[in-house]
């Protein structure tokens, strides 16, 4: 954390259970010059994670899950959102191991190739974890949809397989409202073409 335009005070941890929450005192250079005032923030800590748009090139569709969560349940939002594939980077692990194992976990695919997209923070004024996304070369016919998850962990999954129109449109009219989904289905709005010349499919 050492940059000269940020003194760091003190440092606690604020809460530690299945994750942890640190409270930071910092100063940090203004835009019109000299430092600011000492400041409190608290950061929670989550880890890092990856995630992967699963995408059939030769039939343009792509694989959606679905899924319950805790939090837009709590402020009286429908709790059942359209996602994608991700997962938290378990310590020894590469972020390509995780791409496949979630993919496999959470849709019971097999990944054919693996296209980095971008890294990215999730919600830098509150939280540490960044997203690195993928986008998943699959063959979408082999998928039946279906359900997945691990039961151990308490995950009821569905599977969505949709024509890649079919997802843009879920994003305009609002069905699909998560940041990761919402950055993967514009990436590869930005990059399609150039990805299936890639791949020899145009």
């Amino acid at each position: 954390m050492a940059d000269p335009r940020v003194i760091l005070g003190e440092h606690v941890t604020a809460f530690q259970g299945y994750f942890q929450i640190s409270r930071y005192h910092v100063q940090y250079q203004r835009f019109a010059g000299g430092m600011g005032p000492s400041v409190s923030r608290e950061v929670f800590e989550r880890g890092h994670a990856v995630a992967v748009l699963p995408y059939d090139p030769v039939r343009d569709e792509v694989v959606l899950i679905e899924q319950f969560r805790i939090a837009p349940y709590v402020v009286g939002d429908e709790p059942w959102l359209i996602e994608i594939v991700a997962g938290i980077i378990e310590p020894g692990e590469s972020l390509e191991e995780v791409a496949r194992r979630e993919a496999h976990e959470e849709a019971g695919l097999e990944l054919l190739d693996l296209v980095p997209a971008m890294r990215f923070y999730i919600s830098p004024g509150a939280s540490t974890e960044t997203g690195q996304l993928y986008l998943g070369r699959i063959d979408s016919g082999t998928v039946d949809g279906g359900l997945f998850g691990l039961a151990e962990e308490g995950e009821d999954i569905r599977v969505h397989v949709v024509p890649f129109r079919t997802a843009l449109g879920w994003l305009d009219e609002g069905r699909i409202n998560v940041a990761t989904p919402i950055i993967a289905l514009q990436w590869l709005a930005l990059h399609r073409s150039r990805l299936r010349r890639q791949w020899g499919i145009d």
